[in-house]
């Protein structure tokens, strides 16, 4: 379902039935001149709307403006943007303040961009990821007061919720789209054989190779991409969602 189309009624099944919330956590950055500015969003959003006809969800309109950077190219002619994690911190926050008391309680970001790096974190992600535990710490202290989790004979699960990913702190996850097993298996590139062909894959029509320049070096093998790779890796990539998602 997407969001955007949803009725009140529907809102509130779904809260009920806790199904799960799915937004693309995405980037507008140069992938130079064989692939569209929004290939870190586009490969997920396609990814979840595939996976819509195979499992109920909520798809929340995506999120485009990112801390993209500018270490591939400046924006000037080229076309990417950079938001300040800063900024992107207090507009997530808000965002999942709006998501919790709504009464969503599986709310689930993916992302690609700079995702080989989701151990240590990168701005786009960590702003996002820092929002949720922020807004979920927010959210309880207001709902329950101090002394929640010491005081509440409730807690006394919190460790075993904890091991089974149902503690409040799990309500809101951003994750990467590829997971590390997906990465071990399709490494992650920029513009190379990989991104063109997840975008062969989850976008085609991001994709023209009549426009492929091979003076950066990123991308240089971009055109082994090909729809047998394209395919199996979006194979796994579907099934292998599917199952973090109905945890």
């Amino acid at each position: 379902m997407r969001y955007e189309y949803m009725f009140p009624d529907q809102i509130r099944k779904s809260i009920d039935e806790n199904t799960p919330v799915v937004m693309a956590l995405g980037v507008i950055e140069y992938h130079a001149e064989h692939l569209c500015t929004g290939v870190d969003t586009l490969v997920v959003q396609g990814a979840l709307e595939m996976l819509e006809k195979e499992m109920e969800v909520i798809i929340l309109p995506p999120f485009w403006f990112g801390a993209g950077s500018y270490a591939v190219s400046g924006p000037e002619r080229k076309g990417g943007m950079h938001i300040d994690s800063g900024v992107l911190n207090t507009f997530a926050r808000q965002l999942f303040y709006n998501l919790l008391r709504i009464g969503f309680r599986n709310i689930n970001l993916f992302y690609h961009h700079q995702s080989e790096n989701f151990a240590s974190g990168m701005p786009n992600d960590l702003a996002f990821r820092l929002a949720a535990k922020q807004e979920i710490f927010a959210f309880l202290d207001r709902e329950k007061g101090d002394g929640w989790w010491g005081e509440d004979k409730a807690s006394a699960n919190y460790y075993a919720e904890h091991d089974a990913g149902t503690d409040p702190f799990s309500w809101i996850r951003v994750e990467p789209f590829m997971s590390a097993e997906a990465q071990a298996q399709w490494p992650i590139d920029h513009a190379g054989e990989q991104e063109t062909s997840l975008m062969m894959a989850f976008a085609p029509e991001g994709v023209d190779m009549k426009r492929f320049d091979d003076k950066y070096w990123y991308a240089q093998h971009a055109p082994k991409a090909n729809m047998e790779y394209a395919n199996k890796a979006k194979a796994f990539i579907l099934t292998d969602l599917k199952k973090r998602l109905s945890k």
